[in-house]
């Protein structure tokens, strides 16, 4: 068998193989089918008016003479839809005391961030469109801004006033008796950190094709990507439709990484006008309004508390985290917080934990997940909390991490609870010393310990090590259905989608050892609606575990079928029958190909049930270098090692960990939202958002091995989609540290751009100066 031009043995396994990305073929050639690609007749283009007011009550929307302009069929505004005006609710865990703050679709009464949809033209083209937007005249009433979080705690300007408070909900993580363990503790240490706003930038922009059937009272969409299931719960419920009226169709994706997919305002404007004007309407945005209108991420303040015995075990941490999550509670608008609190003792064992988490609301673009949600930020201020105790204490870093690793004997280990909406988990298994000793060794650690602070060709040099644990395959399930074809080829549809991380090509190898064929007659379809009776889609590096482990269901109940089939036409007993390698055995000899019993309607559909997450696990070591003169950072050497569980496609694997640590890095080094003290964004280009180069890391070194399975799903494997990015941010602050000991600097915040280390570094000068010293 030849899968671009790599031979692999038909009768080999298909999983284990490192089979090259079957969609990248036809991505490399132009055949992809992104939502730009799709056009349909009659269509007409939506654009939107956007709020260039951070905070303010809407006076008056005067459009009449956009509704005039030549090539103008429609502008709506809220007015139009019709009050209330749906709002788009909370998807996870969601919760009556979120309604207050949810989303309106469009803006009603008030706007609360720039880049909040105001109105939308449908016109004959864009630039008609756009045209259009310059004759809407908006009065808006300017409000004070709420730009950050010290601005939103103190409550002075609210966003939602019937609520009282900018704190739209709160989550207590506890674990043991934190309390008493502070109290009889040898060592503590309390410190401010925070991790600044940053997204996912994919590199498809959002869009949507909508097209109404009337005749039907159907309506589908194209362009659904992420969680088309649940987006077509909240299109039909919004809309006032049965859920089995909507379709969402799933195309190729240009990325997701968290952030695209989930339900905005104009995944509801853009159906609505469709379904109004009674044609197909299609809305793609730019960069600009990318910027200003996704799911930011991160932007959490914490104040922790580690306490510890004299000779470095960790006894609990305790403190209070604060999420600044914009301007209102989107779809997954919990998830990032709530992680921050649970996921705070990471890989280690920490028997008492006590965090209060807040998420508060300002003038700033809604929040939702981006790769690693939570975890980076709890990563940081933990690995940040570790290095600085290590020092207080004389110990070595190293030691001090292997010191308090969670053992293999002590696994399932049980993280944190969550109140008031709990979500128990444990770590699966994992040979968490094995894999630190292992990343140590590859990247050279006590041979490169002489370098550490030192000053070589101008440079300082600084290594840092960090240990992560990557959570996976939430449920609470997924479903596949297969089809024995006319030509003997197996399609098998799944409800997880294809978002760029190769699943087309992982769940094939899957479907093809479970239903024992030849890889390349097997043919896959993800995501869309039509697919499968319900699909959960693709985030919490969920895919692979969840959607495979259905696969695995339903290919047994095929293989049955087949059986059956076979022996009726044999003559014999089911059990008579074997299928192997793409044929029905009969043990006298005889034998049907699956083409010749596929006139029987072969065919199934199985759903995995499954609420136990797995556990990635493993450790990153960084060698980074730093320029006194300028506060570049730039990284020597960057290395990892992580523990996938059974790895189905090590090719894959180390692709997705390769591009997770760029995404770790950018946002570390490089990328920042910024908004001024009016709640102005101030980077909405890629003048001012800076993105990795592929020449900015060319030295990332990534071994994944398969060493402990996980006990929690019929594969064995683990989601490893995240795991790269988690630690990255407090390595990187960590070996910047190291590389800046004589200076004594010590980043408690990120990004570190080089203005703001060379700032840091400036201040150390000083306090030394004052000090009397002299670096």
């Amino acid at each position: 068998m030849t899968v671009h031009g790599r031979e692999f043995s038909a009768a080999a396994p298909a999983i284990g193989q490192p089979i090259s990305r079957v969609e990248d073929l036809r991505l490399l050639r132009g055949k992809g089918r992104y939502i730009d690609d799709l056009s349909l007749p009659n269509q007409v283009f939506a654009v939107m008016l956007r709020s260039s007011v951070p905070h303010g009550r809407i006076i008056s929307i005067d459009v009449s003479a956009a509704r005039r302009m030549p090539g103008v069929h429609a502008v709506l505004t809220a007015a139009d839809i019709g009050l209330p005006v749906p709002s788009i609710p909370v998807r996870l865990f969601p919760i009556p005391e979120y309604l207050p703050f949810q989303q309106p679709v469009i803006a009603q009464d008030k706007v609360r961030y720039v880049g909040e949809p105001i109105a939308m033209v449908i016109a004959d083209s864009p630039a008609i469109g756009e045209d259009a937007l310059e004759l809407i005249e908006v009065d808006i009433e300017m409000l004070p801004p709420v730009a950050d979080l010290e601005a939103s705690r103190r409550d002075e300007a609210l966003l939602v006033e019937a609520t009282g408070s900018n704190k739209s909900h709160f989550f207590e993580v506890r674990k043991g008796d934190a309390e008493a363990a502070f109290a009889c503790a040898e060592y503590t240490r309390r410190e401010r950190l925070y991790v600044h706003r940053h997204t996912g930038v994919t590199m498809e922009l959002r869009g949507s094709l909508a097209q109404w059937d009337a005749e039907r009272g159907h309506m589908t969409v194209w362009g659904a990507s992420k969680v088309p299931f649940a987006n077509r719960r909240i299109l039909a419920a919004t809309m006032g439709l049965p859920e089995e009226a909507v379709d969402m169709i799933e195309g190729d994706s240009g990325g997701s990484y968290g952030v695209k997919g989930e339900f905005f305002p104009e995944d509801f404007l853009v159906p609505y006008a469709a379904k109004l004007l009674g044609r197909p309407v299609k809305w793609t945005e730019d960069r600009r309004e990318h910027l200003l209108a996704i799911s930011h991420a991160r932007d959490i303040e914490a104040e922790l508390e580690i306490a510890c015995t004299r000779d470095g075990r960790v006894l609990a941490i305790r403190g209070e985290v604060w999420a600044n999550i914009g301007a209102y509670m989107r779809t997954a608008a919990v998830i990032t917080p709530r992680n921050a609190g649970q996921f705070i003792s990471g890989p280690y064992q920490v028997e008492h934990v006590h965090i209060d988490v807040a998420m508060q609301v300002s003038n700033k673009s809604p929040s939702g997940t981006y790769r690693g949600p939570g975890r980076f930020e709890a990563d940081f201020f933990r690995e940040r909390l570790f290095d600085l105790v290590a020092k207080d204490l004389g110990i070595d870093p190293v030691e001090f991490r292997r010191r308090n690793l969670v053992p293999e004997s002590a696994m399932p280990y049980p993280l944190p609870q969550t109140a008031p909406v709990n979500n128990p988990t444990a770590l699966d298994s994992g040979a968490y010393e094995l894999l630190l000793d292992r990343c140590l060794a590859d990247a050279g650690w006590a041979e490169k310990q002489h370098l550490q602070g030192k000053l070589v060709d101008g440079l300082y040099h600084g290594l840092a090590v960090a240990c992560f644990i990557e959570g996976g395959a939430a449920g609470p399930r997924e479903s596949s259905r297969i089809v024995i074809e006319a030509d003997g080829m197996a399609s098998v549809y799944v409800g997880s989608s294809g978002v760029g991380q190769g699943a087309e090509t992982i769940l094939a190898q899957i479907a093809a050892d479970a239903l024992d064929v030849p890889y390349d007659r097997v043919r896959m379809f993800l995501g869309s609606t039509t697919y499968v009776k319900e699909g959960w889609g693709s985030y919490h590096s969920r895919s692979t575990v969840m959607g495979g482990s259905a696969i695995l269901l339903a290919a047994e109940e095929i293989k049955q079928k087949l059986r059956e089939a076979a022996a009726m036409r044999f003559n014999c007993a089911p059990d008579e029958v074997d299928v192997t390698r793409g044929e029905v055995l009969a043990r006298d000899g005889r034998r049907l190909s699956f083409a010749d019993l596929s006139g029987q309607d072969i065919s199934t559909e199985a759903t995995f049930h499954n609420h136990r997450h797995t556990y990635a696990y493993g450790s990153h070591v960084a060698h980074v270098t730093v320029d006194p003169g300028t506060g570049q950072v730039a990284v020597v050497d960057y290395v990892t090692v992580e523990d996938a569980g059974r790895v189905i496609n090590p090719l894959t694997l180390h692709g997705q960990s390769i591009g997770s640590i760029v995404q770790g890095l950018g946002g570390t080094l490089l990328e920042n939202l910024v908004y001024d003290e009016n709640g102005q964004m101030l980077s909405a280009s890629f003048a001012d958002y800076l993105m990795p180069l592929a020449t900015d890391f060319p030295n990332i070194r990534s071994t994944a091995i398969g060493l402990r399975p996980s006990p929690f799903n019929p594969l064995g494997a683990k989601g490893a989609g995240e795991g790269g990015t988690i630690p990255v941010g407090g390595i990187i602050a960590n070996a910047v540290a190291n590389a800046l000991s004589s200076f004594g600097v010590e980043p408690m915040e990120l990004p570190l751009t080089p203005p703001r280390v060379w700032r840091m570094i400036q201040a150390a000068r000083r306090k030394q100066q004052a000090m009397g010293k002299t670096a």
